[in-house]
């Protein structure tokens, strides 16, 4: 990758990140989902901004569980409530997915007015000084000052709030797209700093695919780089910690552990039809808890390390005119995918994606991705592979849907070189393909 004097990864490949926000649309009834199937086909959830909705304080108080109930048991009468995904997230891969997952909404991360900042230095990071080492006490401290908060206004008068990570003293904030996709078409973005300061932003590069932006503010003194750590060298159980501003509470600190990693979640608009309306996170799952409006902030490590960007959530179904939030499931788009496309933003405004050139479905094993549409020229046609063939691994990671496939392959760059495990026949074989480039 080109090099530039703006790129704040030049010197250092894994130099400090920040935080972001999302537009509005009027309230509309969700309907209950299925929990993720990577083979179910379900039809997807129209948004909820949370904040169309009473206020926190005015919410009516949660009803009380039937005592007569036998503990751990759903009294009788009352209905399930079944698991959405609630988006804030996207990372398409170079495939056609074929199947839904489950019942999937872009993810707003809107809030209205509701705002709490925490306390810290208005030169920079809060003293650890006598906080013990990879205590989540140091951790907020250490990361609170590069995490801030990102309203959104769009043309038409609707906004809302995400985070977002700093990526540079001189001002560039990495976050998610749809935290700042209603600003790209005319409309402002605000940024609000830990400090106290806020400054106007402008968007210096934006990708769909990805879900992933990267903004810049002007005149801002005192900014304090995220340090960017190495999403690969998680492991499941690993104790991180969530920053953001969910719900416009801004300087919010949950903790939890990685529940899993290489999560594939596929989310989209309601009206998704097509693999070009539809995205695949090749997620972190986390317990931390995560709202609306963590979106593009950041997932660390107990040294404070950024190491993943947070993205979407799973939600229990809710009530029309209500947004529901955390149940223990969020996903983070992983910090070594989101440095490689925050690099091509800074350097070139576009991201590019490594693409196989097949369509994929789900096999009927329920077992790898089974190839469509081979496109001639293209990167599995010149590996050899055709029509019909079930890819079960891409290098040692297992393939168990077409939804991992998808992701899968877009957690790669492009002209990286993988091996993938495919059938043919009922005979197992493997090949190196080459995967080539696309761009949004």
């Amino acid at each position: 990758m080109t090099e530039t004097p703006n790129d704040p990864f030049a010197a250092n490949p894994y130099a400090p990140p920040t935080f972001g926000a999302q537009h509005t649309e009027p309230a509309q009834p969700t309907q209950p989902a299925q929990p993720y199937e990577p083979t179910a086909s379900v039809p997807l959830v129209p948004p909820m901004p949370w904040y169309d909705q009473p206020s926190v304080a005015a919410a009516p108080a949660a009803t009380e569980p039937d005592a007569s109930a036998p503990s751990g048991e759903r009294p009788a009468g009352r209905p399930r409530r079944t698991v959405a995904l609630v988006v804030a997230a996207a990372l398409l891969a170079g495939v056609t997915g074929g199947g839904l997952g489950a019942a999937a909404v872009l993810h707003h991360d809107s809030t209205a007015t509701a705002s709490a900042s925490t306390g810290s230095s208005s030169t920079g990071r809060i003293a650890p000084v006598s906080l013990p080492t990879g205590s989540i006490e140091k951790v907020a401290a250490l990361v609170l000052p590069s995490v801030v908060s990102i309203q959104e206004r769009a043309t038409d008068g609707t906004g809302g709030t995400g985070s977002g990570i700093v990526l540079s003293a001189d001002g560039l904030i990495l976050t998610n797209n749809h935290v700042v996709a209603g600003a790209a078409t005319g409309g402002q973005l605000t940024v609000s700093f830990q400090n106290g300061q806020t400054a106007a932003a402008t968007i210096v590069g934006h990708d769909p695919s990805s879900d992933l932006a990267v903004i810049r503010v002007k005149g801002v003194t005192g900014l304090v780089p995220a340090t960017l750590g190495k999403s690969a060298d998680l492991h499941v159980g690993q104790t991180v910690v969530a920053v953001g501003s969910p719900l416009g509470l801004s300087g919010t600190v949950t903790s939890g552990i990685v529940s899993a990693l290489d999560r594939p979640v596929r989310t989209g608009s309601a009206d998704a039809t097509t693999s070009a309306d539809l995205s695949v996170l090749n997620a972190i799952q986390t317990d931390a808890a995560i709202n609306p409006g963590n979106s593009g902030g950041a997932l660390v490590d107990l040294s404070g390390a950024v190491v993943g960007i947070n993205s979407a959530i799973a939600s229990l179904g809710a009530a029309a005119g209500t947004q529901s939030g955390s149940i223990g499931l969020g996903f983070s788009i992983p910090i070594d995918q989101a440095k490689r496309i925050a690099d091509e933003l800074i350097a070139t405004g576009k991201a590019t994606h490594a693409q196989l050139g097949v369509s994929a479905a789900e096999t009927t094993t329920g077992s790898g991705a089974q190839l469509g549409t081979v496109t001639a020229g293209g990167a599995a046609d010149q590996a050899g592979l055709k029509a019909g063939d079930v890819v079960t691994k891409v290098g040692d990671r297992l393939i168990e849907s077409s939804d991992g496939l998808v992701a899968t392959i877009r957690s790669y760059a492009p002209g990286t070189k993988v091996t993938l495990t495919y059938v043919r026949a009922g005979e197992s074989a493997t090949t190196t393909v080459t995967l080539t480039a696309s761009t949004g």
